[in-house]
């Protein structure tokens, strides 16, 4: 079966106004196709509860919910897809515990980590960050433009097709410079936040 990865998706962060769940439900009106709950400093109660209603939301709009990190709780709700860091639960393990459906994510910082992450059976990999972001901490070291051309023609070389998607302080604008670099595509936060956020106030 042909998996449906998402070009664009929304990765929610802790915000005042709007609860996780209502981010998923604004991003997928937006026509965004994925959104990943990330819920880092929430208890096990708050993340079951904003992914399952996220999960709602998702199958209304015929869209995709990624569970960040959670293998477990990615499980216990039937989300679409679940991503990985490079030092969660390995995406090979994984794909033992939730089958070959599902789409499983994995983390990445260098053309190496790539590798590593195909090798586990990747679906797709999160090659950041772009830039310097506020929303993760213990951050890796910068990828920049140059960084993305330079994997990407890495990539070519070996004949290596997994689908990459940029991450990490991308704005809306960068969205299409990013795609022409190669990538299959982006995840961006902050910058679509403030969006979702001004139409709540309009």
């Amino acid at each position: 079966m042909q998996k449906r990865i998402p070009k664009i998706q929304y990765i929610t962060q802790d915000h005042p106004q709007l609860s996780h769940s209502d981010q998923a439900r604004l991003a997928f009106e937006q026509g965004i196709e994925a959104v990943q709950i990330r819920m880092k400093d929430s208890c096990s109660n708050d993340i079951l509860k904003e992914a399952t209603l996220a999960l709602q939301y998702a199958r209304q709009f015929d869209r995709i919910l990624i569970i960040n990190d959670s293998i477990e709780f990615a499980k216990e709700i039937g989300a679409h897809a679940v991503h990985l860091g490079l030092n969660d639960t390995s995406i090979d393990e994984a794909r033992q515990i939730l089958g070959d459906d599902i789409i499983i994510g994995g983390t990445a910082n260098t053309f190496e980590d790539i590798l590593l992450q195909k090798s586990r059976g990747a679906d797709y990999v999160g090659l950041g960050p772009y830039r310097h972001t506020t929303t993760k901490k213990n951050l890796s070291p910068i990828v920049g433009i140059g960084g993305y051309r330079e994997i990407i023609r890495q990539m070519n070389e070996k004949k290596i097709h997994t689908p990459i998607i940029a991450v990490g302080g991308i704005l809306l604008d960068e969205i299409e410079m990013l795609q022409q670099t190669g990538l299959y595509g982006v995840a961006i936060s902050g910058a679509l936040l403030k969006t979702l956020n001004n139409q709540t106030h309009e």
